[in-house]
């Protein structure tokens, strides 16, 4: 599967995209890029007079990289015949907030399989700056389960 046919299945779109390119994915792992750009919403009232990107979206961006993308990938080598009828759910998270993200950063997630099994997918996962800071690390589980027939 290529990362244009990963971007292509993702079940989000904008406002709620926080992934613009994928680098590389193995079946070790994924890294993907995305910008948070400075006309993004949330920015108005997150922080009056000194915008900072809010911690729960940098935990979605993770989230959409590091594990749905991810996801999509090791799926579609079990040869699934329609990911896009896949049912995403974060279940956990630990995440550890190091350093802000301003407007127009772009960053680097870098996530690390743990384990895939049991449709449960585990893994590491960090998130650096341009600069190559780490501003946030943690784990991130969640699940790529068939959707029940409605």
């Amino acid at each position: 599967m290529t990362t244009a046919e990963i971007l292509e299945k993702l079940p989000y779109d904008n406002p709620f995209l926080f992934v613009d390119s994928i680098v590389a994915v193995s079946e070790q792992g994924i890294e993907g890029k995305y910008t948070f750009r400075k006309d993004l919403f949330f920015y108005e009232g997150h922080f009056k007079g000194n915008p900072v990107t809010p911690g729960v979206l940098l935990t979605e961006c993770m989230a959409q990289i590091g594990l749905v993308c991810f996801g999509i990938y090791l799926r579609s080598e079990e040869n699934v015949t329609n990911i896009a009828q896949l049912q995403v759910a974060l279940t956990t998270t630990d995440i550890e907030f190091l350093h802000p993200v301003l407007p127009e950063e772009t960053v680097t997630v870098i996530s690390e399989k743990v384990y895939f099994r049991f449709n449960k997918l585990k893994c590491k996962v960090r998130m650096l700056n341009q600069q190559g800071t780490t501003v946030c690390k943690g784990i991130i589980t969640g699940m790529l389960i068939p959707k029940a027939n409605e």
